[in-house]
C-alpha cells in the first residue's frame, strides 16, 4: 500500500510539474495581454484594470479594430481551409494507390516523401522566392498554398497510406459485387472506415498552415495575402522602437484560439487517428 501511495504521488507530481511547465507560457501571455501598454513598461504586475496595470479587454478591442489584422485572420483561415481541402483529397488518392497497388518503386515513393517532409523550410525559402517573382504568383494566396501541401501531403500520404492497408480487401471487393464501381467501392466503403486517418490528416494540415511563419513572412510583402504569424511581426505600432507588447500578446491569443477550440473538440479524434493506424495489425 505503500509503494503504491509513493507511486500514485508520484505520478501526480509529475503531471503537475508538467502541466505547470506547459500552462505557465500561456497564462503569462494571457496576463500580458490584459495588461497596458504603461504597466508593461514599468513592470506592474497588474492584471486587471482594477489593479492599476490592467488594461481589460481594449487590447482585444484594438487589435480585432486593425484592418491589417483582420486581413490576416481572413488570409489565414483562406489559405489554411484550402491547403487542408486539396492536401487531404490528393492523399488520399494517393495514399490509397500506395497501400492497395502494388507496383515498381512503392518504397522510394514512400521514402521519398518522408525525406521531403524532413527538408529544412528554410533552405527553401531563397529558391521559391525566386520561382514565385518570376511566375507571378508571389505575395498570393497561391504562392504559400503550394509549399504548405509540399509539406503536408507526404505526412498525410504516410498517415492515410496505414489506414488503408488495415482495411480488409474483401469489403471493397463484397460492395463491387453488389454492383458498385470500383470509384463508388472507394467512396462509400473505403473512404467511411478511414476516416479517422483523413480527419487526423487534415487536422495536422491545417495545424501547419495556420502556424507556419517562415513561409508567411519571406513569400508575402503586403497584407494582401500575409498570414496571422507573419502580420504579428510587423504590428509595431507608432513607436517602433517601443514595441506594443500587450497588444501583440492580444494578438497572439487570438490567433491561437482556434486551434485550441480544434483541439478541445476533436481530442480524442486526433489521438484515435495517431494511433489506430500503429496498434491495428
Amino acid at each position: 500500500m505503500g509503494k503504491s501511495l509513493k507511486a500514485n504521488l508520484g505520478t501526480i507530481l509529475g503531471c503537475a510539474l508538467i502541466l505547470i511547465w506547459c500552462l505557465l507560457p500561456v497564462a503569462w501571455i494571457i496576463s500580458l495581454s490584459f495588461k497596458s501598454q504603461e504597466a508593461v513598461r514599468v513592470g506592474s504586475p497588474g492584471f486587471f484594470p482594477s489593479s492599476g496595470g490592467g488594461a481589460g479587454w481594449s487590447n482585444y478591442s484594438d487589435v480585432l479594430q486593425d484592418g491589417q489584422f483582420r486581413q490576416a485572420i481572413f488570409n489565414s483561415i483562406g489559405i489554411s481551409l484550402i491547403a487542408t481541402l486539396l492536401s487531404v483529397v490528393i492523399a488520399t488518392l494517393a495514399a490509397y494507390a500506395i497501400a492497395r497497388l502494388e507496383f515498381k518503386g512503392k518504397k522510394f515513393v514512400l521514402t521519398t516523401a518522408l525525406v521531403i517532409a524532413m527538408f529544412p523550410v528554410v533552405s527553401l525559402v531563397g529558391p521559391l522566392f525566386d520561382m514565385w517573382r518570376a511566375f507571378g504568383i508571389y505575395d498570393t494566396w497561391l504562392g504559400l498554398i503550394i509549399p504548405y501541401m509540399s509539406f503536408t501531403l507526404p505526412l498525410a500520404i504516410w498517415t492515410l497510406s496505414a489506414f488503408f492497408r488495415e482495411i480488409p480487401w474483401e469489403m471493397e471487393q463484397a460492395a463491387q459485387v453488389d454492383g458498385a464501381t470500383s470509384w463508388q467501392a472507394f467512396r462509400k466503403v473505403i473512404v467511411p472506415l478511414a476516416a479517422p486517418g483523413v480527419f487526423t490528416a487534415a487536422i495536422l494540415t491545417f495545424f501547419f498552415a495556420w502556424n507556419d511563419f517562415v513561409f508567411g513572412i519571406s513569400l508575402t510583402s503586403t497584407e494582401r495575402a500575409r498570414p496571422i504569424p507573419a502580420a504579428l511581426s510587423f504590428f509595431v505600432g507608432d513607436d517602433p522602437f517601443n514595441r506594443p507588447s500587450s497588444l501583440l500578446a492580444a494578438g497572439a491569443v487570438v490567433a491561437t484560439v482556434p486551434i485550441v477550440v480544434l483541439v478541445l473538440f476533436f481530442q480524442r479524434k486526433i489521438v484515435a487517428g495517431l494511433t489506430a493506424g500503429a496498434v491495428k495489425g
